[in-house]
């Protein structure tokens, strides 16, 4: 319940500040905006930049998954085949 008041009061006082003191509040919005937006764009860019650098990781993964994919098929055959050779030689 404390919390209530306590935040209905801060909602208050923070209108009518903003009411008397509109003008600063602009000087300070329009101080704070441009470097909002610098650093915004620069993690943007950056963000963008990691996601290229996994996209291309993530596909020579997949192109190593395929060929070791390959690499064990053929070494199953080849298990077969000398499993056949030690069958036939045993009989």
């Amino acid at each position: 319940m404390m919390s209530l008041v306590g935040g209905l009061i801060a909602v208050l006082l923070g209108i009518i500040f903003l009411i008397q003191w509109f003008g600063l509040f602009i000087k300070g919005l329009m101080a704070t905006l441009p470097i909002m937006f610098i650093l915004g764009g620069a993690l943007a860019a950056y963000l963008g930049y990691e996601e290229l650098n996994d996209k291309s990781a993530s596909e020579t993964f997949d192109d190593e998954k395929t060929e070791l994919k390959n690499e064990v098929e053929s070494l199953k055959e080849e298990l077969k085949s000398l499993k056949g050779e030690t069958e036939e030689k045993e009989d």
